[in-house]
């Protein structure tokens, strides 16, 4: 519930994820979800909107579907949690019902960035702290290295920090004294700093920043995107010759061009929770809520929790 396109997109996802075999849980007001063929239900009065204050939500909707999502990972009743609502609401309900891993100051969002021809990089932190210490940065680069380990088999994940020159004294205080302790030793393979231009090449597996210039970021990568494409289309109908060159062209592209597909990539984790969750989109389609309860299947799977928990301890 709560989403741009929810519940019926939502409820076709999890329809689709059964598919495959991935037992699915679906947490609103029955009443609303149309035919759910059979999938469980777990009642929830209450709804979270997209424009509500997330904290405030989350501590007075206490039957919200993002609540009761929360509390049924909490109690042992689901492995995973996936919504495509009100993400503030959906990490503070995460935050609050499942509480924070031992030693972890604060979760943050790792959101797959798409690189042609190979693995996706790892974004963290995406948005969940607009404010950070250098101390909050090298535990982002421990939760974000274990995540490409265990999402992306990448087996000594390279770790870079975002800032505005490769050089160790370029950057705000935040990102040369984050540099200065990841240099020193933080048990991740640190490469240095990386740039802006960087985010969608080989430069690092794992990006790290603070959550206000990592969403900055990540909201530039996707509207660029858009406009590139648009542009592109716009192109390949512009005359009959440019709609045969394209016909050709993008059939040669279809590969590349899929990886920059968000239905693909599953949405973001929250990383640093006692509980797998999975944000999504808020405009997320069946392919991309099936997406997501994959990723989070796996990673329930995988013991991904367990692996944050021993590289934080480390």
């Amino acid at each position: 519930m709560g989403g741009d396109r929810a519940p019926g997109e939502v409820v076709a996802g999890a329809l689709r994820a059964r598919q495959l075999g991935i037992p699915v849980v679906l947490v609103g007001r029955a009443a609303e979800l149309g035919d759910t063929e059979g999938l469980e239900v777990i009642e929830a009065s209450q709804v979270v909107a997209m424009d509500e204050d997330p904290s405030q939500a989350v501590r007075r909707k206490k039957d919200s579907s993002l609540v009761r999502a929360a509390e049924a990972v909490r109690d042992g009743r689901a492995s995973a949690m996936v919504s495509a609502g009100n993400t503030g609401a959906a990490m503070a309900a995460a935050l609050l019902r499942m509480g924070r891993l031992k030693g972890v100051a604060r979760p943050a969002i790792a959101t797959p960035l798409p690189v042609p021809g190979s693995t996706p990089n790892v974004l963290i932190d995406a948005g969940a702290n607009a404010e950070c210490t250098p101390a909050w940065l090298v535990q982002f680069a421990q939760m974000g290295a274990a995540y490409a380990r265990e999402r992306y088999g990448v087996a000594e994940p390279r770790v870079g920090l975002l800032s505005i020159g490769e050089e160790p004294t370029k950057g705000s205080p935040l990102v040369k004294q984050a540099h200065a302790a990841l240099a020193a030793g933080a048990g991740v393979s640190f490469v240095g700093n990386v740039e802006g231009r960087d985010l969608l090449t080989r430069a690092a597996d794992v990006v790290v920043t603070d959550g206000f210039t990592g969403n900055v970021a990540l909201k530039t990568l996707e509207g660029g995107l858009k406009v590139f494409m648009s542009v592109l289309l716009e192109a390949a109908s512009a005359s009959e010759e440019a709609k045969a060159a394209a016909e050709v062209l993008l059939e040669a592209m279809g590969p590349a061009i899929g990886q920059f597909d968000p239905d693909r990539t599953g949405g973001a984790l929250l990383l640093g929770v006692d509980g797998v969750c999975v944000i999504s989109h808020g405009s997320s389609s069946a392919a991309a809520i099936e997406s997501a309860v994959s990723v989070a299947w796996d990673m329930a799977g995988r013991g991904l929790v367990r692996r944050l928990a021993e590289a934080i301890s480390a």
